[in-house]
């Protein structure tokens, strides 16, 4: 095999890293996602407001062909941009994964025929979980 062929010519870690289930805890947005509150106030600014059914839907919304989850936006974010609490990143982001490499390995599997790659993004408990095989075997 070829590096152009292998997959995970770029990556940092091989296959064996990723495969089976791996779940990261508490990284999606969910209803208990952090908010700014006015201090004059006591309220969270109307762009701050919303729900995990409008984060969903939002991360749903982006057109590209590696599938989105809503990860939460940070306070920081939130007041200098006046952004609502969620964005968009692809399943394996490293924000949500916890590292670089393991985005690019997850990328590489489920851009890869090798591999059949599933995640769950439960927006209750804020856990993403990946599950990776090898496609000879699922």
């Amino acid at each position: 095999m070829t590096s152009e062929d292998d997959p995970f010519h770029d990556c940092e870690l091989d296959p064996e890293a990723i495969l089976g289930t791996h779940t990261f805890e508490n990284v999606l947005y969910t209803d208990e996602t952090e908010t700014p509150i006015n201090v004059l106030t006591g309220e969270t600014p109307a762009h701050s407001q919303a729900t995990v059914e409008e984060a969903k839907g939002f991360a749903a919304s982006i057109d590209t062909e590696t599938p989105q989850i809503a990860l939460p936006a940070s306070v920081e974010s939130q007041v200098e941009t006046q952004s609502k609490p969620y964005t968009a990143a692809a399943f394996s982001h490293f924000n949500a994964t916890g590292s670089l490499e393991r985005h690019r390995a997850y990328h590489a599997a489920y851009e890869s025929d090798a591999f059949a790659v599933d995640f769950e993004a439960d927006y209750v408990s804020g856990d993403l979980t990946i599950t990776v095989e090898r496609a000879d075997e699922s």
